[in-house]
């Protein structure tokens, strides 16, 4: 007799996937410094690219926000590189956090709790944490969309990336703890785990 459960979905640990986040970015600021925006948006997108097939080779699979946000890389940074135009690589953050912030009410109004899907079941929560966290997050993916197109109006390429870098992980960071107290007022058991 066959066993037909499923195996439980591997997870990255906290570090590699922050060292997995954080290499992309570190690496585009770096080569904006050394080669320009340009040379950066191609370091960037074979970045993701590589911290994508580490992604895979650690937990057998592709996460889906890893996956939305390396599409998304790879268009804006194609079209900046062809184009020879440093906006679209620019826009890539507010498209990518109006695109989260839309699925995400589209899915809290069709009542799918697609957070669950998007935090690919690190997280277990009764279905009113759910709701409470899916409104948080896309208000601040929409000012955060607010946050990238006012500083890459308003400040240097240099600035911008220098931004996109130090500033919007802190934030983001920031906000997720601030997060903290809903997901441990309504955090539920992992399926299956023991008493």
């Amino acid at each position: 007799m066959t066993d037909t459960t499923a195996a439980p979905k591997k997870h990255l640990a906290p570090l590699p996937k922050l060292l997995l986040d954080l290499g992309p970015l570190l690496l585009f600021f770096f080569a904006n410094s050394w080669g320009g925006i340009y040379f950066a948006t191609g370091a960037f997108m074979v970045a993701t690219l590589v911290t994508l097939a580490i992604s895979y080779y650690l937990i057998r699979r592709f996460p889906v926000m890893p996956i939305v946000t390396a599409v998304i890389v790879m268009v804006f940074g194609a079209l900046t590189l062809w184009l020879h135009n440093d906006t679209f690589i620019k826009l890539k953050p507010t498209i990518i956090y109006v695109i989260f912030a839309v699925v995400l009410l589209a899915g809290l109004a069709t009542g799918r709790p697609l957070f669950k899907i998007v935090l690919d079941g690190a997280l277990h929560l009764k279905e009113e944490g759910w709701k409470k966290l899916t409104v948080n997050w896309s208000v601040f993916f929409l000012a955060m969309a607010v946050v990238n197109e006012f500083v890459w109006r308003s400040f240097t390429t240099d600035q911008w990336v220098a931004f996109k870098t130090f500033g919007f992980l802190p934030i983001t960071l920031l906000f997720a703890f601030s997060q903290a107290p809903i997901m441990l007022k309504y955090a539920e058991k992992e399926p299956g785990a023991k008493s």
